[in-house]
């Protein structure tokens, strides 16, 4: 027999009152305060969400200080070696990997959704050249709504595939072609006889005078990367695809909310710090110097890709990234290029010296993952489209998870109000 446990609140002048305590699978214990306000008239104050469960979930799983990472249960190093991206999406959308003919059918699904509506590529050329990738995403994947809206009763369960579907499929061709446009060359149409991340390479940095020959080892890391990043529990973003979700809202338009809350450079944006540091920093021979300014309290300047919020301990997604980066790195021949050997530096300093190992201040995912692409040849500016891109599966999945959920409500945040007292209005002819 299980008995049910309890917390007990005591509050001065009030009875005390008992709260159900909720037992997770893995992770901490939950204290249920849904009746706390109908109880006591009190409200909880958790800037930043660090102590709050805000929804129950069965999707991922992260236990930051044994550096540790579920999807579905499973380990992201058994799922990045075992597994590629659709799969690993399949997992994510259903709770189990696909067999050989769920798979292929998936796959082929996916495949033959990879075009967009040509009236959508119309919309990039009311963008100026030089737009962030970032701004033109946000747009283009909103006006997504505007035209696959032909499955909008979220109830039911084919229309919800079919937007999961659309959205996977579409991404990549998006990204290409906010790419393309940035550059002035013409789109690439996808190609059906590729696999999805081979295919999203081609879009690219394919173009119609040529036939275009993925490498196997750059498509085996950028589809590892899309793995890493395509879920990561309740983030920011993550978290705001589930709050404009909550009011009902087109998933295109939650998507597009994803991103821009993915754009800031707390979020996603910390790949693309990663390199800019690098390139502030410039050459190894200043490397001493600029890890003396990360010691010291009094300087602003930071050692982006180091440590990370949730991982107390190594990133797991960063040991598989330091591999996948060392095979990039030999398979280009870049071992010797300044930047590279600047971030190896950087690499060996973080995981030898007191300090960083002390603060367990590790290199994370951002790191490594900037580097690889820009040795595939990715521009900076568009590493948090890459990210989008692969963490799409992952905001759709936690999308539908909400919608689903029989105690889903539309998401309303309480505050504690420290602004003006209640005040009357003085005429405009008294003011002073």
């Amino acid at each position: 027999m299980t008995i049910e446990r309890k917390a007990t609140l005591s509050i001065e002048g009030l009875a005390p009152v008992d709260f159900s305590i909720m037992a997770p699978v893995h992770g901490n214990d939950c204290v249920d305060i849904r009746t706390l306000g109908a109880k006591t008239g009190l409200f909880t104050y958790d800037s930043g969400f660090l102590s709050t469960a805000s929804c129950k979930s069965q999707i991922t799983f992260i236990d930051g200080d044994v550096g540790q990472l579920l999807y579905r249960g499973y380990p992201i190093e058994q799922l990045a070696e075992n597994c590629n991206f659709l799969e690993v999406a399949y997992l994510l959308k259903n709770g189990e990997l696909p067999n050989a003919e769920q798979k292929a059918e998936f796959e082929k699904a996916v495949t033959h959704h990879t075009m967009v509506h040509e009236q959508l590529a119309k919309f990039f050329s009311g963008f100026r050249r030089d737009a962030h990738p970032m701004a033109v995403m946000t747009g283009v994947v909103g006006a997504l709504s505007a035209f696959y809206h032909d499955a909008m009763d979220f109830a039911d369960d084919e229309h919800r595939n079919t937007n999961f579907i659309h959205i996977i499929a579409k991404m990549p061709t998006i990204v290409a072609m906010a790419y393309k446009y940035s550059i002035g060359m013409p789109f690439m149409q996808p190609d059906n006889e590729l696999s999805y991340t081979a295919n999203f390479m081609r879009m690219m940095f394919g173009n119609p005078c040529e036939k275009y020959v993925p490498n196997p080892v750059l498509v085996r890391a950028l589809d590892t990367i899309f793995t890493l990043h395509a879920d990561h529990e309740q983030n920011a973003s993550t978290s705001t695809v589930r709050l404009a979700g909550s009011s009902g809202a087109n998933p295109f338009a939650c998507i597009a909310a994803g991103i821009a809350c993915l754009w800031g450079p707390a979020h996603g944006g910390a790949n693309e710090a990663c390199l800019q540091m690098l390139e502030e920093i410039g050459d190894v021979s200043r490397v001493p110097e600029f890890i003396a300014r990360a010691k010291d309290k009094n300087d602003s300047f930071k050692l982006m890709g180091f440590g990370h919020r949730v991982y107390k301990n190594f990133d797991p997604r960063a040991k598989l990234m330091r591999q996948v980066c060392n095979e990039v790195l030999t398979e280009l021949g870049l071992e010797n290029d300044r930047l590279f050997k600047l971030a190896m530096e950087l690499e060996r300093i973080a995981l030898e010296d007191p300090y960083f190992v002390e603060k367990k201040l590790y290199p994370n995912v951002d790191f490594y993952s900037g580097i690889v692409q820009k040795a595939i040849g990715i521009p900076t500016e568009m590493f948090t489209c890459i990210f989008a891109l692969a963490r799409t599966v992952g905001w759709m999945t936690q999308w539908e998870e909400m919608i689903t959920d029989p105690e889903y409500k539309i998401g309303r945040p309480r505050q504690l109000y420290i602004g003006a007292a209640k005040r009357d209005v003085t005429p405009l002819a008294q003011r002073g």
